[in-house]
């Protein structure tokens, strides 16, 4: 199945909007937020080349995502991390037998269908009735970013200087139809670094202009 990332600048001109469609996920975010002792949900100033428009950033499938959250803990709990082809029962005993660590990672728990990661600064996914019953926890960028970069060696990826970034999808794409195809690469992560570089590429672009990431 296909999953989109999206980019939805945090600007005023859209989060003050009567109109904004984001306004009950972003409320929610503010109360679990303020909850946990973290500042809301930031809002820029409108800036015509640097804040974008809402658009996706980067496409892939659901198994290659979870690929990528397999090697992740593997390698965090110091394990070897080992190529695969399908998503196999080894995955599943890890999130059994380290569910609170999988628990404590952004780019772990999250639900990817509606799901949201924030520019704040915060150690682990926060989750409240609110956000459970929604878009699922919610993720830090930041915390997104060392998970990403931590990860990254196990894969080929200098995190310091990685790959050029996927081109985003021209389109929308829906749950039913599939992924487009990744690109030619022999390395035996090739699927995990598709999913690495989009995630990478929308974190930094998270935090360089001031937006949020969401799953669609």
């Amino acid at each position: 199945m296909a999953c989109d990332l999206w980019l939805v600048p945090l600007v005023d001109v859209l989060c003050h909007s009567p109109d904004n469609p984001f306004a009950e996920e972003l409320a929610a975010y503010d109360e679990a937020l303020t909850g946990a002792g973290l500042p809301t949900v930031p809002v820029f100033a409108y800036m015509p080349g640097l804040s974008g428009d809402v658009a996706p950033v980067a496409g892939f499938d659901y198994d290659a995502l979870h690929f990528l959250r397999r090697a992740y803990l593997l390698r965090l709990c110091g394990l070897a991390v080992t190529p695969v082809d399908e998503l196999g029962g080894d995955y599943e005993q890890l999130l059994e037998m380290f569910e609170s660590t999988a628990q404590e990672s952004h780019l772990v728990w999250h639900y990817d269908h509606a799901g949201a990661y924030v520019p704040v600064d915060f150690a682990s996914p926060l989750a409240t009735e609110a956000l459970l019953a929604g878009g699922g926890p919610l993720g830090s960028t930041q915390g997104l970013l060392r998970e990403l970069e931590f990860v990254a060696p196990a894969l080929g990826i200098d995190p310091a200087n990685p790959p050029a970034a996927p081109v985003a999808p021209l389109r929308p794409t829906s749950l039913e139809e599939p992924a487009a195809p990744v690109p030619l690469d022999d390395n035996p992560f090739a699927r995990e670094r598709h999913v690495w570089l989009g995630l990478h590429a929308a974190a930094t672009r998270s935090l360089g202009q001031g937006s949020m990431i969401v799953f669609s």
